[in-house]
């Protein structure tokens, strides 16, 4: 079999592929035009967000019997018209569901205790202990939207704090042992964190805007790890203005490219210009599920998949 591999990744990915006996070819950098013109002659593309998969490239790729996402989200591939043409969707959110636990917890503390704001006031030479005083973790309602790979993830995270961890899917019987599902009444009655965990569909665009967020009984602060376009920005910003939402954490953007390598196209959003100013917001660039033992573990999952599914 041969696959094409299409955005680079760890190493151990061809090599393992290439003992196992497939044809491992690399093109990092032809036009997508390009590719379609040779896309008939593999078995396989590998891909981590370089360019969507449509309907046109699909149709070129007559051989095709997979595609390997290096990562969880799907939303860039046409998935259905995949599936009619018998071609196996294998993404890996096994490989970096640990690291994004970990950054919305590292987020969340940050927010909490005002890392960030109190670290650029002592490189400025100021020293403003009551200003920075902190809120406590324990004895919060944690909820958690989406509960699949990242949102367990996270809740295996929050056993070590004394909090109640909460989660809402549309899936039924996902809850366990680290988190309790509810209803989304009951979910916007009683949290004080909200965290998104969910892929990106036509039922996750826009889900949190002001109709949603003035459903919360309390305040709460938002953490976003998941996909950009999730957030109406112009949204959550008038939402922190009135104190609705007391900070929030965004490693992700409405703003970003598909390809999630960039960010703008034009000027600056004036939503996203207020973020970058306040002190309760803390951003990142959509780096959650990146560190250095995700990389190897993201590559490992498809590595496996792949062998597992089409054995040589």
């Amino acid at each position: 079999m041969k696959i094409l591999h299409l955005d680079t990744n760890h190493p151990l990915l061809i090599n393992q592929l290439q003992a196992y006996g497939f044809i491992n070819d690399e093109d990092y950098t032809s036009s997508k035009s390009a590719i379609e013109d040779k896309i008939h002659a593999y078995d396989g593309v590998i891909i981590r967000s370089r360019f969507s998969i449509d309907k046109t490239f699909l149709d070129a790729a007559t051989n095709l019997k997979f595609i390997g996402r290096v990562g969880a989200g799907l939303e860039n591939i046409d998935g259905d018209y995949a599936q009619k043409k018998g071609v196996q969707l294998i993404a890996a959110p096994e490989g970096n569901r640990n690291a994004v636990g970990e950054h919305a917890l590292g987020m969340l503390l940050s927010l909490f205790n005002n890392l960030n704001k109190a670290d650029q006031e002592v490189r400025s030479g100021h020293w403003l202990r009551e200003d920075n005083r902190g809120i406590e973790l324990d004895g919060k309602t944690v909820g958690l939207i989406g509960y699949g790979n990242m949102g367990k993830a996270f809740a295996k995270k929050l056993r070590g704090f004394d909090v109640e961890v909460l989660c809402y899917d549309i899936q039924d019987h996902v809850g366990d042992a680290n988190a309790k599902q509810v209803s989304l009444n009951e979910f916007q009655d009683s949290v004080d964190v909200v965290s998104l965990h969910t892929p990106q569909t036509p039922l996750t665009l826009g889900m949190i805007n002001c109709e949603f967020i003035n459903a919360f009984k309390k305040p709460f602060w938002l953490l976003n790890t998941a996909r950009g376009k999730s957030v109406v920005t112009k949204d959550l910003v008038t939402a922190l203005k009135s104190g609705k939402i007391l900070g929030a954490g965004l490693d992700v953007l409405e703003y970003e490219k598909s390809s999630f390598e960039d960010l703008f196209t034009s000027e600056i959003p004036e939503a996203f210009q207020y973020l970058i100013t306040a002190d309760n917001v803390l951003l990142t660039p959509h780096v959650a599920g990146w560190t250095v033992e995700s990389k190897e573990k993201l590559a490992q999952t498809i590595v496996d998949k792949i062998k597992n599914r089409f054995k040589m």
